[in-house]
């Protein structure tokens, strides 16, 4: 009788796994070992209006690489010392402490931190830290337009151009349209290889001219001609203007107050943990 009873319960244990293999193979669509990939992990990798022709190759190449991956990595665990595996083990468990550590603090540092950087704060940054601001290339504060010389009012537009009082920029203002290209705000500093990126007709041998403080410059091309006025010039090695430098001493201020903050959250999260018998030390 007890063997007729074991008999049975091995035919039921038989039967079960079997349904629960096919269970999970119902929704499967392919297999390595004992991993199966879904319906569900193939969602959405197809964008819409791909081919039927595409839509299969894209799945069939993503198949083929998670089964080419469960295949090393189960040939891995075979493999490998136990050893090896557990350093692993502690690299992955590291790895994904950093991950959720490092989400949550960013989280906290958002919510809390003060973006805003006065002037104040950075002049007196920028005068702490001058010799950190060294320039590397050129700057220079210009206008100009491009314009075709053979238009009517063109005397009319080198003489404002040039003479730049209020109402004449108004008057360029108005009539840009007439313009090839231009940039009529000179009171900001440029870098010089922008310049001769975004005008053709400056190249190696007259750019020089551009370094020259107060300058004038007329320079033609086959569609028209660049009025240039060159207001200011920093060379390499001046010391970078204030406003210039304004955004990356803003970028430092703000690091730097995010590095402060993550220190007293850390503080805090354990003095609470403590408070709250989160968090004991046995001796």
């Amino acid at each position: 009788m007890h063997h007729r009873i074991s008999i049975i319960l091995l035919g039921f244990l038989v039967v079960s796994c079997g349904y629960f293999n096919k269970s999970e193979e119902i929704d499967a669509v392919a297999r390595v070992n004992t991993s199966y990939l879904y319906q569900d992990d193939i969602k959405g990798l197809v964008p819409a209006g791909a081919s039927k022709a595409d839509s299969i190759l894209i799945i069939h190449n993503f198949i083929n690489r998670w089964a080419t991956q469960k295949l090393l990595v189960d040939g891995a665990m075979v493999n490998l010392s136990q050893e090896k595996q557990d350093a692993f083990n502690k690299l992955v468990e590291q790895y994904k402490n950093d991950l959720y550590t490092k989400a949550y603090v960013e989280a906290l540092v958002k919510r809390s931190i003060d973006t805003l950087v006065t002037m104040d704060e950075a002049d007196t940054y920028y005068e702490e830290n001058k010799e950190v601001f060294k320039l590397n290339e050129e700057l220079i504060k210009f206008r100009y337009i491009h314009v075709d010389e053979h238009l009517i009012n063109y005397k009319e537009i080198n003489e404002r151009f040039q003479r730049y009082s209020q109402k004449d920029k108004k008057m360029l203002d108005s009539i840009s349209i007439q313009f090839k290209s231009y940039s009529l705000n000179d009171s900001i500093w440029i870098k010089l290889s922008q310049v001769i990126n975004k005008i053709p007709a400056v190249n190696t041998e007259n750019k020089n001219e551009l370094l020259k403080k107060s300058n004038f410059i007329q320079l033609k091309d086959s569609l028209g001609v660049y009025l240039m006025q060159i207001n200011d010039v920093l060379l390499r090695n001046d010391t970078a203007p204030l406003e210039y430098v304004k955004p990356t001493i803003d970028q430092i201020v703000i690091n730097k107050r995010k590095l402060e903050l993550i220190k007293e959250l850390e503080k805090d999260i354990t003095k609470d943990a403590i408070k709250n018998k989160q968090f004991e030390i046995y001796k």
